[in-house]
């Protein structure tokens, strides 16, 4: 069935009102390319309904009309999952209007909200009820949590928090057809069936489109300790990282991992940064401490750790934070890493996990393989060592042009690093989805069997492929086996 525009936008604006259904092309821009301006695309109309139940009567008419549907939260994917495609015979759903945070139990320690609140607005509503949502990562201010459920979004928090998988309690869902599966329960313990919430967790609105969710809080820390750590190596860092879970009494909220390139990269091209340590290392470490102990205790903790690490040979030298002001400008590096990457141009991002006792052979490898096709790339290699995901970003050398850098090098790192991953027994992805950019790559690194089932999953909710066509899953290659 074909439709026209005309016949969408009236359709649309009779279910969502005039305010809430765009057609006008400078209108709808904003909405058919990603923030970083890579991924492009067309729709007949973008949407922004107000509630759940419009999210379903416009889903519904879709679904009647054989319309692709794109669910769109921050529009902050770095794969490209939320975005149109460039047919232009999709609906563009905004989530962006339904941004309330519905209530807070504090004695349940639960949060209800919207799907297009902010992560940032999430947060300060925890934080305004003495309480934390302890999900963190660099783009708070615009992702928003619908986005942050349906990737499954990590960040720095995960080594003690887990990710947003485990953060949420409750869930509703406008499903594929648009019926409007709704358990916004609290409930910690519910033995009663499939768990339905974790197929649309980490989905990337394939499945369904989450409109709410139950949140789960936590008390927030009465003290903090954070160092920046100069490590040997990578084999440090992660002796270290035991180390200090033990001698903390389990206390290490972040633990993460910063190469040298990645620390002058912040310094050259966001020049009021400054670094927290008197000379350059190869590799530092910013370790945080929290607990719901003192102040003093924590920082007793924090220099026992360092005086072991000294001992052992695994750290060269070390900043202890002294104030909360120290603490944001430690942070203010790890997190400005990506801008400055971007600002750097020429950046071939690879988001990978393994297990933390791989995670040093891994680098290990990877680096040389890397080096190996030109000595003067600048391995920009950062993140979540506590959780065991690494952002191996090698950068341009400074010689060379980015286009000229990613035409030579993107499809060989990139298929490098992935496979040394997957050697170690690790993941093509540990945060940011795959969207279109890791699809079809999936082929490689899942099982047959892995891929069956997650189309059998897709088909019996959305037997039509309607609901964000195109991302997370490869085109089978035998049809008939999946159904």
């Amino acid at each position: 069935m074909t439709v026209s525009v005309q016949t969408a936008a009236e359709a649309l604006t009779e279910l969502v009102g005039a305010a809430n259904c765009t057609v006008a092309a400078q209108d709808k821009r904003p909405y058919l390319t990603d923030y970083r301006g890579i991924f492009h695309g067309e729709a007949m109309v973008v949407v922004t309904p107000v509630s759940t139940q419009q999210v379903g009567d416009v889903v519904s008419w879709c679904y009647r009309h054989d319309v692709p549907v794109v669910p769109q939260g921050g529009n902050t994917s770095l794969m490209g999952g939320a975005v149109p495609d460039d047919t232009g015979t999709a609906v563009v759903i905004s989530l962006r209007k339904l941004n309330r945070v519905l209530s807070v139990d504090v004695v349940n320690d639960t949060m209800t909200v919207q799907a297009g609140v902010t992560l940032a607005a999430a947060r300060e509503a925890a934080e305004n009820a003495q309480r934390l949502f302890p999900l963190r990562i660099g783009s708070e201010g615009s992702c928003q949590i619908g986005g942050n459920v349906s990737t499954n979004a990590g960040g720095t928090a995960v080594l003690r928090y887990g990710n947003m998988r485990d953060l949420v309690l409750g869930i509703e869902v406008v499903l594929p057809d648009g019926r409007i599966y709704s358990s916004l329960k609290g409930l910690r313990k519910d033995n009663t069936g499939y768990d339905l919430k974790q197929l649309f967790i980490g989905a990337e609105g394939t499945l369904g489109i989450v409109t709410a969710v139950v949140l789960k809080l936590a008390p927030q820390p009465r003290a903090t300790a954070a160092a920046f750590i100069a490590v040997k190596n990578p084999h440090a860092a992660v002796a270290l990282l035991q180390a200090a879970k033990i001698g903390s009494g389990n206390a290490v909220s972040a633990f993460e991992l910063v190469s040298a390139p990645a620390l002058e990269l912040v310094l050259d091209y966001l020049g009021d940064a400054k670094s927290p340590l008197q000379h350059a290392h190869e590799w530092m470490v910013l370790m945080e401490l929290t607990s719901g102990g003192t102040d003093e205790a924590l920082h007793a903790a924090l220099l026992d750790i360092l005086e072991l690490g000294f001992a052992e040979g695994l750290i060269e030298d070390a900043a202890i934070a002294a104030s909360l002001a120290d603490i944001q400008a430690f942070w203010r590096i790890r997190e400005d890493i990506s801008d400055a990457q971007t600002r750097a141009g020429g950046s071939i991002k690879c988001d990978v996990s393994v297990p933390i006792s791989r995670i040093a052979d891994f680098i290990d490898a990877a680096s040389a393989e890397v080096l190996a096709l030109d000595p003067e790339i600048r391995l920009v290699i950062y993140g979540h060592l506590g959780d065991g995901n690494v952002h191996f970003n090698p950068l341009r050398p400074r010689d060379q042009q980015a286009a000229e850098f990613l035409a030579r090098h993107y499809r060989v790192v990139s298929e490098t690093v992935d496979g040394l991953a997957h050697r170690e027994h690790g993941s093509i992805s540990a945060e940011h989805g795959i969207g279109v950019v890791k699809r079809d790559d999936l082929r490689k690194y899942k099982s047959e069997v892995e891929l069956q089932l997650m189309w059998q999953v897709k088909r019996a909710l959305d037997p039509k492929n309607l609901l964000n066509p195109g991302r997370v899953l490869p085109e089978p290659d035998d049809p008939c086996a999946i159904h």
